[in-house]
């Protein structure tokens, strides 16, 4: 479909406001906004910031779980010309802490309580100036001005986020030249964990997050009549960075979940006949295995955007419904996704390729040890450029000059290869290569041969150090429903797919796989486990 003119995201609310009218933006708590409505309140919103002084590169931090207010209040954010700094919903009080002196806020949006977490709680300790009357200073956030609780009943000396809202709407043709947001400024600040010891800042701009996600919803199918169903969170770039522009620039309805819980998952796509869903193997798994899970409710699904092993990919659209599911590959510093299959694709294509690179996308191979470029099917080091991060901020600005190449490609830290017809293919990443007896094992081509079998429903490989071989190979896998997994047997399957050196020196059987909060495996706590498995079993 033709994409939109806008290239601020401001701009992007109010043009789609003109375009699709009374046509649902958000579904979001039992309400439905249209994207009239939505316009209309972030012009509310974006006037209230103005007023309290809030002008063009100000930082607007974000700490809420997926509701309508954190579109809002983004969207608003851009008005002005202010950057967006949404943080995770799990932060602890010393992360919220790092988080608020590296992203140099102005403003902060915050929920009262998410889960476990009491963020007035934290906030008051952080920030006990905040409970004086009228204006005040913070000793430890010197840049920070104000803190708005989402809703009406704020403590003393915060604003509270309904009051933000009886604003008179923004006039935007009186913004004085300079004081909008251009297309190449910042629209997010995404804080992402990496291979550093704090969350790495990623700059994300107006017109790459509109631009980008558009080319992903293309992939998708997306279309004015579809609803997108979207439980990961909007702070990570699976969420704001690609399914909230892919939604909206396709003049579709997002739906939010506050937080993914199967059986709720099921009943939104249900109720809201959820036509596209944004998912992860441990989501689509967890739908698979609920109790209320019937293929019926989960008819209307068509499309959506998942990663996994070419087994995992196919389980989801089996137990989804969802025929045109699309695979993907990227990351937060190639907003979101770089590579995503075409939903018309034939399903074993979409399986076995994380896709072609997006439109203005350039995806390159190069060898390991010498830089030189590799050619098809040759599996190397992974580099992206494009649509790409300008670069890290704040306290990891530092690792700005390993990360990208002198010609601009982004070192994304994976090894895959690209086919003949230039679609990628992920092998894994280059941190997580088991090296046994000096040969590299890819735990993704491991994983996939485990799933090949009836009995697996989930696996996970990952290496264990060892004094004769280096590292072994450790595998976890999780049975699939009403199924058992005798390990000979699994065994016996390996040593038939694959060579043997590939074949699992240990194999543990779980009920789940340790996942972050945003459903990433935690590799990390799967090494250490593997690592005191090894070492019982040599006791014995």
């Amino acid at each position: 479909m033709r994409p939109p003119y806008s290239r601020i995201l401001f701009d992007l609310a109010c043009e789609q406001s003109e375009r699709y009218a009374d046509s649902p933006a958000v579904i979001a708590g039992g309400r439905q906004t249209s994207y009239r409505q939505l316009a209309d309140g972030v012009r509310r919103i974006a006037a209230a910031l103005r007023a309290r002084g809030i002008r063009r590169e100000d930082r607007v931090a974000l700490l809420a779980e997926n509701r309508y207010e954190w579109i809002e209040a983004a969207f608003a954010a851009s008005a002005v010309g202010a950057v967006v700094c949404p943080f995770s919903t799990w932060s602890t009080r010393t992360e919220l802490e790092f988080l608020l002196r590296d992203s140099q806020a102005k403003i902060l949006f915050t929920s009262a309580r998410f889960g476990d977490a009491d963020y007035t709680a934290d906030l008051a300790a952080l920030i006990p100036e905040a409970a004086s009357a009228g204006r005040w200073t913070s000793a430890r956030f010197p840049r920070l001005e104000m803190l708005v609780l989402l809703g009406s009943d704020a403590p003393s000396g915060w604003a509270s986020y309904d009051a933000f809202k009886a604003a008179q709407p923004l006039d935007e043709a009186g913004l004085p030249p300079g004081e909008r947001a251009v297309p190449g400024d910042d629209a997010f600040i995404l804080y992402t964990s990496g291979s550093s010891s704090t969350p790495k800042a990623v700059r994300l701009s107006h017109h790459g997050v509109i631009e980008n996600g558009f080319n992903i919803g293309e992939r998708q199918g997306l279309t004015p009549k579809d609803r997108v169903l979207l439980a990961p969170p909007l702070f990570w770039s699976y969420g704001g960075a690609n399914a909230l522009p892919a939604a909206l620039t396709h003049g579709a309805a997002i739906v939010l979940q506050p937080k993914f819980d199967a059986g709720e998952a099921i009943e939104l796509v249900e109720r809201h006949r959820c036509t596209s869903i944004y998912t992860l193997p441990g989501m689509s798994t967890a739908i698979a295995r609920h109790p209320g899970y019937a293929p019926a409710r989960l008819s209307s699904l068509r499309t959506g955007l998942t990663i996994g092993t070419p087994k995992e990919f196919t389980d989801a659209v089996g137990w989804l419904g969802a025929q045109e599911l699309c695979n993907i590959y990227g990351a937060t510093e190639t907003f979101g996704n770089c590579c995503v299959t075409w939903h018309h694709w034939p399903l074993q294509r979409r399986a076995h390729s994380q896709g072609l690179p997006l439109p203005g996308v350039t995806i390159r191979i190069v060898d390991e040890d010498t830089g030189a470029l590799l050619g098809p099917g040759q599996a190397g080091l992974v580099e992206v450029s494009g649509y790409l991060t300008s670069g890290y901020t704040g306290a990891s600005a530092k690792l700005n000059a390993e990360a990208f190449t002198a010609d601009g490609f982004y070192r994304i830290g994976d090894v895959g290869y690209l086919n003949e017809d230039g679609s990628f293919c992920y092998v894994g990443r280059r941190a997580e290569m088991i090296k046994k007896a000096g040969i590299n094992v890819s735990p993704a081509e491991v994983e996939e041969v485990l799933l090949r079998h009836p009995a697996v429903a989930q696996a996970a490989v990952v290496g264990a150090p060892d004094t004769e071989k280096g590292e072994l190979v450790v595998a976890f896998v999780v049975p699939a429903p009403t199924r058992s997994i005798d390990i000979g047997d699994l065994m016996h399957h390996c040593r038939a797919l694959v060579s043997k050196y590939k074949v699992p020196d240990h194999i543990e059987i779980c009920a789940e796989l340790p996942l972050t909060n945003t459903g990433k495996l935690q590799r990390r706590a799967l090494k250490e486990a593997a690592r005191l498995s090894l070492r019982r079993e040599a006791r014995v």
